[in-house]
């Protein structure tokens, strides 16, 4: 196979997976229980040397090893085998994708499509702004934010207000409307994959 067709074609051996930071993450769970190298190893019973070497990546502990070290940093052992090291996904306000749609509603990407199940999008609706009957699948959350909301589906009818959470199954076609006075605010979460078909098009 050729390297265009995914095969790894590099002169050294080809790379395997990457193996998790344990020595890192003992290190980071000591320090944040304050424990010292020498409290760590009273606890699991284990030599000082031998932990330093775990923490610098100059051993690798067994099984029994590391279920001794977890429990005297008094956390679960799979914590140890977690790479804390990627950095956390930030979408700064100013940075969130955004459209407007009719009657002066705006819908921003609160997620800026990052999150890998959820799709987080905030809704500003002026008064008496509405989405209009639509309907998809996956469930759908509502928390209002700002302003007093009537929310209709099928037979049901919800008005709400801040602070107020409504979540329904969208397959039965809905509809969000403000009521006002003031503008209103609702952050609307769903799954990132749920929506299909025109209806995507419209959001709430």
């Amino acid at each position: 196979m050729s390297e265009t067709q995914g095969e790894y074609t590099g002169t050294g051996p080809p790379p395997g997976p990457r193996r998790p930071d344990v020595g890192g993450e003992v290190r980071r769970w000591r320090q944040t229980r304050s424990l010292t190298l020498t409290q760590v190893g009273e606890r699991s019973g284990l030599n000082v040397g031998y932990l330093s070497q775990i923490e610098n990546g100059k051993a690798v502990p067994s099984l029994d090893a590391l279920v001794a070290i977890a429990a005297a940093l008094d956390v679960p052992v799979a914590w140890l085998l977690l790479d804390s090291a990627p950095a956390p996904r930030v979408v700064r306000a100013a940075e969130r994708p955004r459209r407007t749609g009719a009657q002066g509603a705006c819908m921003e990407e609160v997620d800026g499509g990052t999150a890998r199940d959820v799709r987080i999008l905030e809704a500003t609706v002026p008064p008496g702004g509405s989405t209009g009957v639509h309907a998809h699948t996956g469930d759908e959350h509502h928390v209002i934010l700002a302003g007093r909301w009537r929310m209709s589906q099928g037979d049901h009818v919800v008005e709400a207000g801040p602070g107020d959470y409504v979540a329904w199954d969208p397959t039965i076609p809905h509809d969000v409307e403000c009521l006002g006075p003031e503008v209103g605010r609702m952050l609307v979460i769903y799954p990132r994959h749920a929506r299909r078909g025109p209806e995507a098009a419209r959001d709430g």
